[in-house]
């Protein structure tokens, strides 16, 4: 305290001197117009630069977070559309007073590693066998077909991607229901070939592509991409047809892995049917 007191007094002037200036500043600024509007304008111009900040810090934080519940609403909305579901019944009679079952289940990821300009590209994905990931299951994003899950270790999948050769998807044109495959001829990330569809039918420029369905893959209907350009191969009875594809993987952030809740089912018919054959 005497210590204090002591301060006081040596310093007691400069003291004094600071108090009064702080007081005429203060009357200067609330009664001169232009010096308190600037005043006012740079403590608006600073507050709103501190709340920009906070806001951007905010909005990052909480990005994640956003996602996921964006995602879960997504499934939501396309665990009820048709292609989900399989009929149950084919007359007029209701059993348990149902008509269809759910087919496919969708698991929402984040793709943590991407390429896109090599021959043949693959997506990492944060999800894997302890989450019910499994190789062959097929992979899609609100804007259409990404590929195909390649390899999975407990918490994470490598994705074969439709930017690679070889990956034998079946797809359609909506329009007319003729099907081919889908391939990628290693140039161009934003553009995809159908192969297979023969000549004698009618294309028409900026037809929907979706997948075919059927291979258990894939629902039947998940976009593709649209007809951008076809012409003759020629010595073939064939089409060659480049089509824009429906999402750009050069972007691509947030994904689903298709779980058909009915595959297992499907192979032991289909092996069995084949066996016989044999």
């Amino acid at each position: 305290m005497r210590n204090f007191i002591a301060f006081i007094k040596h310093f007691q002037v400069i003291l004094v001197f600071a108090l009064l200036q702080g007081i005429a500043l203060s009357l200067y600024v609330s009664f001169v117009q232009f010096p308190r509007s600037q005043y006012l304008t740079t403590a608006s111009s600073v507050q709103g630069n501190i709340l920009s900040v906070r806001n951007s810090m905010t909005k990052h934080f909480n990005l994640s977070k956003n996602n996921v519940q964006l995602q879960k609403k997504n499934i939501e909305l396309m665990q009820k559309q048709p292609f989900s579901f399989i009929p149950q019944e084919n007359g007029l009679v209701k059993i348990n007073d149902t008509l269809q079952r759910l087919q496919y289940e969708y698991i929402p990821a984040i793709i943590i590693n991407s390429t896109h300009d090599k021959r043949d590209n693959y997506f990492t994905i944060n999800i894997g066998s302890s989450q019910g990931i499994e190789r062959g299951m097929g992979v899609f994003s609100n804007n259409g077909v990404v590929g195909i899950i390649h390899n999975t270790s407990a918490n994470f999948s490598v994705i074969k991607s439709c930017l690679t050769k070889k990956l034998n998807i079946a797809i359609m044109l909506q329009e007319s229901n003729e099907f081919g495959f889908l391939e990628w001829d290693g140039r161009d990330a934003r553009r995809g070939s159908m192969t297979g569809v023969s000549n004698d039918f009618d294309l028409k420029k900026w037809s929907r592509i979706v997948t075919k369905g059927g291979g258990g893959i894939f629902p039947r209907g998940i976009p593709v991409g649209k007809l951008e350009k076809y012409e003759v191969i020629e010595g073939e009875s064939l089409w060659d047809i480049t089509f824009l594809f429906s999402e750009d993987f050069r972007s691509l952030q947030n994904v689903y892995v298709i779980k058909n809740l009915l595959l297992e089912e499907q192979k032991e018919l289909e092996t069995e049917v084949n066996n016989n054959q044999q």
